[in-house]
């Protein structure tokens, strides 16, 4: 009997997740298509309802939008990362040494 309520409780916990999930989709197809309000008020409301608005974080503190690209990764081989690495550590061990010279 118990065995029965457990698969009773998860099966209703399943249905409850899946339509979660699926309402959440739904609303955030919605919120997609959504066009945020204007953070600066030099354009005017005619102009605003019939221009489409980014999102904010696209938007640089002037209110335009920023062209260039958010983030840059650059790969490096092993090689350059090694030499990068051994340049920091023989940097930071050279101050070291001179600051206990010095004391």
């Amino acid at each position: 009997m118990l065995h029965l309520l457990y698969i009773l409780a998860f099966t209703i916990l399943a249905f409850i997740a899946v339509g979660n999930l699926i309402r959440n989709l739904i609303m955030f197809s919605f919120d997609r298509e959504r066009t945020y309000p204007a953070k600066y008020s030099h354009m005017n409301n005619s102009s605003s309802r019939n221009q489409f608005i980014p999102h904010p974080e696209l938007l640089d503190n002037a209110g335009n939008l920023i062209k260039e690209p958010l983030l840059v990764m650059r790969s490096i081989n092993v090689e350059d990362a090694r030499q990068h690495l051994d340049a920091l550590y023989e940097a930071s061990s050279a101050q070291k040494v001179e600051n206990q010279e010095e004391g």
